[in-house]
């Protein structure tokens, strides 16, 4: 039902009018996670913009946005509590570094080896995130300072500036595509809103989104081996989440688009980003999933998108600030719900039943994990979870044919892979006490690929010369070659090229 995928030719005037319409959605995220990090408004205002900017330019992934983010926010806010926001300043370089060196020493390839249904927990979790994050607009802080729901009347007109954007982002693709929905959706509401004198709350509700330009400012911090220790813990988590959010958020926008984007440059992309907002009283940022969406579904395809984003951004902190500050947020909480109907994996669902158990614990583990905690711990745990099912199932196919051929010698033909995880099969093929003196192992149909591996077939020559008899190994294919020549005398096993 909900096609929100349109397939456009990239074309400047795709990229610029969507780049405008990402940046309408920038202003309140933006300001958001700034305050769930505990800094100023325009702390992450200028990460928004710096950070998206630079991205576009430098980045792996034409098309994808970047900016100030929560799941960054959320680990930000301890530092920023107990050493203040020049720690933090101090830490986004940093982070950027590690970013850096990622690209450098070519790690973003590992990417490649998170299994599909960790991809699909991991945008169905952030799908539930955005749309938590969206509920918070629906309440307000009473004089008591509890946070309540809205009043009946409020909620309602609420609700239906909500739905009436959601309405206009779905159906006006279908009369034309001139203009992406997106912006006419949120132009149209603000309209309707100040032109009837509706009573909603706005931006500017939230906080000023008024500034000046970004200035270099070198963090104040002192430069000794303390402050490194308390940065570095920081640093690295932050790096690690910036990185597996943009990278995976790349993969999404891959597919969806059929094109493909350079991991590593984006590791570099996104570092330079994070080192030069770090020196500009920014908080940092990586790839936005929901921003990349409203962007790829309103045709921004060319890295122009990304650049007017941010320029726009730039443009409502330093003059349009009254602009950006008229719209309803009743408006961007819409164009944020569309985005999580469009993430989300509804196929996912319908395929639980019918793909492998782990498979599917592993979707629903990564969304949990993802809407609890945060998404590194969640793709962490749903490749570990991945990982080891791979292993234990593969442990399970190692298999042995033997028989004992004319001159009274047995024959082991082994099939499967031989490592840490089938080392416990393999052993049990074996009667080292029933069997001949002198026995052959054949790999020709098994690798073998470790440390683990090459030690249980010590184990298994040694036990038969306890028993004094032979056993010899045959037909090992090159790259298992490599692997014992690597070991050296630590193989004992003698090798064979015939039986006889």
């Amino acid at each position: 039902m909900f096609k929100l995928i349109s397939e456009t030719k990239d074309n400047l005037k795709n990229d610029i009018l969507s780049g405008l319409t990402v940046s309408l959605a920038l202003v309140p995220e933006a300001v958001a996670f700034s305050f769930v990090a505990g800094v100023d408004p325009l702390v992450g205002l200028y990460a928004a913009f710096m950070v998206g900017l630079i991205t576009s330019i430098f980045g792996g992934r034409p098309g994808m946005i970047s900016g100030a983010t929560g799941a960054l926010a959320v680990v930000m806010v301890s530092l920023v509590a107990d050493h203040g926001v020049e720690y933090l300043f101090a830490t986004v370089v940093l982070m950027g570094i590690i970013q850096i060196l990622a690209g450098v020493f070519q790690l973003g390839k590992f990417v490649r080896l998170i299994p599909h249904s960790v991809m699909l927990g991991f945008v169905n979790g952030l799908a539930i995130v955005i749309f938590l994050a969206q509920l918070s607009q629906f309440k307000y802080t009473n004089s008591e300072g509890v946070f309540k729901w809205l009043e009946t009347t409020d909620l309602s007109l609420m609700l239906g500036l909500v739905f009436l954007t959601m309405f206009i982002i779905h159906f006006l693709p279908k009369l034309t595509k001139a203009v992406p929905s997106t912006l006419v959706a949120i132009v149209g509401v603000t309209g309707i809103v100040h032109l009837m004198g509706l009573d909603t709350r706005t931006v500017i509700d939230m906080a000023s989104v008024g500034g000046g330009f970004p200035s270099f400012h070198l963090p104040l911090v002192p430069l000794n081996l303390e402050t490194f220790n308390i940065i570095l813990p920081y640093a690295c988590i932050l790096a690690a989440i910036g990185l597996i959010e943009s990278l995976m958020t790349l993969q999404l926008v891959d597919e969806i688009t059929e094109t493909r984007g350079s991991t590593n440059k984006e590791c570099i992309g996104q570092g330079l980003a994070n080192v030069v907002t770090g020196f500009f009283s920014g908080m940092g940022g990586c790839a936005m999933i929901g921003q990349s969406m409203i962007n790829v579904n309103s045709g921004g395809r060319g890295r122009a998108s990304g650049i007017t984003a941010a320029l726009c951004l730039l443009f409502f902190i330093v003059a349009g600030s009254s602009l950006i500050e008229m719209i309803p947020l009743a408006a961007l909480v819409g164009v944020m719900f569309m985005v999580v109907l469009g993430t989300f994996e509804w196929s996912s669902v319908r395929i639980l039943g019918k793909i492998p158990k782990v498979d599917a614990f592993v979707i629903v583990l990564v969304s949990t994990v993802t809407v609890f905690t945060d998404l590194a711990i969640a793709v962490f745990c749903g490749v570990v979870v991945s990982s080891l099912a791979f292993a234990w199932e593969k442990s399970a196919l190692i298999k042995a044919v033997d028989y004992i051929d004319a001159e009274g010698f047995k024959h082991y033909q082994i099939n499967g892979t031989l490592f840490f995880g089938s080392v416990q099969s393999f052993l049990a093929l074996f009667n080292a006490k029933e069997d001949p003196k002198k026995i052959y192992l054949d790999f020709k149909d098994s690798r073998v690929t470790d440390s683990s591996a090459i030690e249980a077939i010590n184990n298994i020559v040694e036990k038969y010369k306890f028993l004094e008899k032979e056993v010899y190994i045959k037909s090992l294919s090159p790259d298992c070659q490599s692997v014992v020549k690597k070991a050296d005398n630590y193989f004992e096993a003698p090798q064979v090229e015939h039986s006889s």
